[in-house]
């Protein structure tokens, strides 16, 4: 192309090293930099223009900033996905003069430190492109490559390239991609993906796929510019992760589906669309937008470049307010933060740093009463925010638990007979008033499920759910990664799902549910029936008179073979698995974490009930407990810093 547009050609270099993967792009740069010196003190140049991000850019100019050579940089200060940002602010470094196209790379400039006055506002060069007259019919460079049955707004042009930070993954989405085009039925124009690391790998998957044999598909390495924006012009979709289809793209209104993270943070022009009725060149677009001034003003500000100015490149670093070792304080602080569990028995608090480790814990008794229960809440929050000055933990937020809660209004609907008054209770308001932080809600099955999300079994799961079995049985669903509330944030209570139509008692209100059967409530209920019908005895087994009876003597009798206390545990783990099973049913999930107290206990024997109930395709799927200590006060604390410290995943 270069040669075609008939420039005086100075000297050719052949600096591609083939492999297409990461080792082949630093071996590229090298044999770069070996050849470059020579090139460059031939030619002597005055200034030398950079353009943009690619790694062979980077060779030139740290070959050009060695050798004492001026250099202009193009569309510098951007942002986007891959090693690209890297190269990109690597290579403004090196440059002495900048020409980018936004107002915001012009900031993003001045903020790393470059002079002002050596940045031009240009726009993007190849608007002026977009807005030279041609000659052109469209409809002819359509039928060109697509053939004559082709008509506008009835193709797809596919353009996407490897994202080096994250090959891998990058291969799955193109491997998606040439699903979901193959299924379309739609011509289809795709472009080779270009030479960065995982390169070959997506080529390897095309060909597997039978891409470039395919008679809706028009696989190409290469199409003159002039001739691509005419193609996306008109097609009546754009998808991949190219810039093309942040920027040119957008020019023409041509609507583009782009894919993972290669265009991150990329900026779209406010730009005035080139309707498809005035294509292809006669645009009404605003010379005044910034990314469309023309490339004149480029070449005027080479021409006002002094080459007698010093060569020495200098910087404008921003003052500091303030020194140093007055935020020592803060650097060292371990961001922590409150989470709040309001069980049916205890009312429990814990300080829990990013590691997911409990600094501190504090447990009292929930009292009975609303006003008595905010009371001690505020109270033994007050308590561990005046600790947590000591423990030297920054404090960022809270996260109360209990019951069925909206997580964005901060309200408690609704909760079991376990805990009184409290439905339809404004937690967040006099949380966040009397503590002045930020205050997050949810349930603590739900807490449970995030705590395995980011510290135990569920880390790097798609599909898991988890359940807690304690006083009560909880839990909670992930979904792609993602926690499911529900339409009316229901979803993950486990524990109600009803296992049997006329079982017993449940404490929110209804008969047959799981909890009923094989929640520690319920097993406390059916132990202290045995002990009072003197059925509970058997030999090993002593309960003291001022003790009271409960599930752990239940479990210790049936390890020492009373029938009776067998046949009770025999009941809750079958109840218990068939709730497992139908979720295992409903939402398929990958694995089931189970938690608190009686999950040691309760493994084995939903396991088993699995493997004989379940559908084939489900019966694999495995039970596990969990590792974590106190997995609800755990998510609680998740919940806080990975949205305090906007590391969400």
């Amino acid at each position: 192309m270069i040669e075609q547009d008939d420039f005086d050609v100075g000297s050719k270099l052949h600096t591609i090293v083939r492999g297409e993967d990461e080792a082949a792009m630093v071996e590229s740069v090298g044999l770069a930099l070996v050849k470059l010196p020579d090139v460059l003190q031939r030619l002597c140049p005055d200034i030398l223009v950079v353009h943009g991000d690619r790694f062979d850019a980077l060779a030139l100019a740290t070959a050009a900033a060695l050798m004492n050579i001026r250099i202009l940089h193009l569309e510098g200060g951007e942002v986007s996905g891959t090693i690209d940002d890297s190269i990109r602010h690597a290579i403004s470094k090196l440059a002495h003069y900048h020409a980018c196209c936004t107002r915001s790379a012009e900031q993003h400039l001045i903020s790393m430190c470059e002079d002002h006055s050596r940045i031009l506002m240009a726009g993007c060069p190849s608007y002026d492109k977009l807005l030279s007259p041609r000659k052109n019919n469209h409809m002819d460079t359509i039928h060109s490559w697509l053939g004559d049955s082709v008509q506008e707004n009835q193709y797809i042009v596919a353009l996407q390239h490897p994202v080096t930070t994250d090959i891998q993954n990058s291969i799955k989405i193109y491997s998606l991609m040439l699903d979901a085009l193959t299924s379309f039925n739609k011509k289809t124009l795709i472009l080779f993906p270009n030479i960065d690391a995982g390169s070959k790998e997506m080529v390897r998957v095309m060909r597997k796929k039978g891409i470039e044999q395919h008679p809706n598909f028009r696989a190409v390495k290469h199409v003159p510019f002039d001739q691509f924006i005419q193609l996306v012009a008109h097609a009546g979709c754009m998808i991949g992760n190219s810039s093309c289809g942040v920027r040119e793209a957008g020019a023409f209104g041509t609507p583009v589906i782009n894919l993972g993270s290669r265009q991150t943070g990329r900026e779209t022009e406010t730009l005035t669309p080139i309707t498809r009725s005035t294509m292809p060149w006669s645009c009404s677009l605003a010379r005044d937008t910034p990314a469309l001034r023309s490339t004149a003003m480029e070449t005027r500000f080479l021409r006002n470049i002094k080459l007698d100015e010093p060569l020495q490149k200098s910087f404008c670093f921003p003052p500091v307010k303030g020194a140093f070792f007055q935020d020592i304080d803060h650097i060292l602080e371990t961001q922590s933060a409150l989470a709040v569990d309001l069980g049916g028995t205890n009312l429990r608090i814990a300080i829990v740093c990013m590691r997911g480790k409990i600094v501190r814990k504090y447990c009292k008794p929930n009292p009975k009463t609303y006003e008595s229960r905010i009371q001690l809440i505020l109270s033994m929050c007050n308590d561990a925010i005046r600790d947590a000055v000591r423990l030297n933990c920054r404090i960022l937020g809270v996260c109360p638990q209990g019951g069925v809660s909206t997580p964005r209004k901060g309200v408690i609907l609704h909760s079991t007979k376990l805990i009184q008054e409290w439905s339809s209770v404004d937690l967040r308001t006099p949380l966040s008033n009397e503590l002045h932080l930020p205050v997050w809600l949810d349930n603590d099955g739900n807490c449970a499920a995030l705590a395995e999300k980011k510290f135990g079994h569920g880390q790097g799961v798609e599909n898991f759910v988890t359940i807690i079995t304690g006083t009560g049985i909880g839990g909670g669903i992930v979904q792609h990664h993602e926690l499911v509330h529900g339409s009316t944030f229901c979803a993950g209570e486990l524990g109600h799902i009803m296992v049997s139509l006329d079982g017993p008692e449940c404490m929110c209100g209804s008969h047959g549910c799981i909890e009923a059967y094989a929640s520690g409530m319920a097993l406390q209920r059916e132990a202290k029936r045995l002990h009072d019908e003197d059925l509970l005895k058997v030999e090993g087994l002593e309960v003291k008179k001022v003790e009271a009876v409960g599930a752990a003597h239940l479990i210790s009798a049936a390890r020492l073979g009373n029938s009776r206390a067998q046949a009770v545990l025999k009941t809750a783990s079958t109840a218990l698995g068939v709730g497992v099973v139908n979720m295992l049913h409903m939402v398929n999930p990958s694995l089931v974490i189970l938690s608190g107290v009686l999950a040691s206990y309760y493994q084995s024997p939903v396991q088993d009930i699995i493997s004989q109930r379940a559908l084939a395709s489900s019966q694999g799927i495995k039970v596990v407990t969990s590792d974590l200590e106190e997995p609800a006060l755990l998510g609680a604390a998740s919940m806080v810093l990975d949205y305090s410290t906007r590391r969400i995943s």
